[in-house]
């Protein structure tokens, strides 16, 4: 008997929830995209697709919109006017998502939307905040040789959300993206990356106890890698070694602050100077 009766309450939370249903799948189907390498749904493009959900969310919260279900004649609760005046916020705070900016923006978001060199206003050539990472280690390690600097690898993956917190406001922060530029070589090995290897690269692993793995892809490489070599599975990850693959410091990895990171990168840099 105390369990609330259902009604238009009940078409209000279905119809809510819709919504909500529709801003995480365009999400899901924006990490399809990226790993799929199609790079179709562009950062403005899915934050003018978000903007018209949380619009038409606040709208209805706000009785502006109707649906077929919806009492004709109910009144709209403090509760929901409340919400829908802070969807209409929401859509305020997106709206800057679409200006182009030299500095990244929508850090509540980041991770959620396309990463920042997946768009409209985004060059090829420009790379990711200026740099233009190498995607194959042994590559990687030869320039470092060339250029005689430590090698940073950055396990990441389409995918990884933590990884993409890092590149927009971390990398980007200036008193770290300098020494990303100018004292290390920087290598992304992407793990989800499907693009099938040629035929005479796709090899089977002995895992031990009877059990093998066929490395068919670029992200299979990438991650057995980083499994054989730092015993680690998580994204991001990063290590820095020497232009030889001698391991420098103790790898860091997941999301962390500024400092953490700056630490990491100044310990190493200033150890490898100091070897020279």
């Amino acid at each position: 008997q105390s369990l609330p009766k259902s009604g238009g309450w009940m078409n209000t939370v279905k119809v809510v929830l819709g919504f909500i249903e529709l801003g995480l799948a365009l999400k899901f189907l924006s990490k399809a995209d990226l790993v799929s390498k199609t790079f179709l749904l562009k950062r403005e493009l899915f934050i003018a697709i978000w903007i018209v959900i949380a619009l038409g969310l606040a709208l209805y919260l706000l009785g502006k919109i109707k649906f077929p279900h919806d009492d004709k004649n109910a009144k709209i609760s403090t509760t929901r006017k409340v919400l829908g005046f802070l969807g209409l916020g929401f859509v305020v705070y997106l709206v800057q998502g679409l200006v182009p900016s030299d500095r990244p923006k929508l850090q509540m978001l980041s991770g959620i939307l396309p990463p920042l060199n997946v768009s409209y206003f985004h060059k090829e050539g420009d790379g990711i905040l200026g740099m233009h990472p190498e995607h194959d280690y042994f590559k990687a390690l030869e320039i470092a040789k060339k250029e005689n600097k430590p090698l940073l690898i950055d396990f990441t993956g389409y995918g990884c959300e933590n990884c993409r917190k890092m590149e927009e406001f971390v990398w980007s922060e200036p008193d770290i993206l300098p020494i990303l530029q100018n004292e290390v070589v920087l290598a992304s090995l992407y793990v989800d990356d499907k693009e099938e290897l040629p035929e005479n690269e796709q090899v089977s692993i002995d895992l031990g106890g009877g059990q093998k793995q066929k490395i068919k892809t670029i992200g299979d490489r990438w991650s057995q890698f980083q499994k054989v070599n730092f015993q680690e599975y998580t994204q991001p990850h990063y290590v820095l070694v020497t232009p030889d693959g001698q391991l420098i410091n103790t790898p860091v990895g997941g999301y962390m602050d500024k400092e953490k990171f700056k630490n990491f990168l100044e310990c190493a840099v200033n150890f490898y100077k100091n070897k020279k």
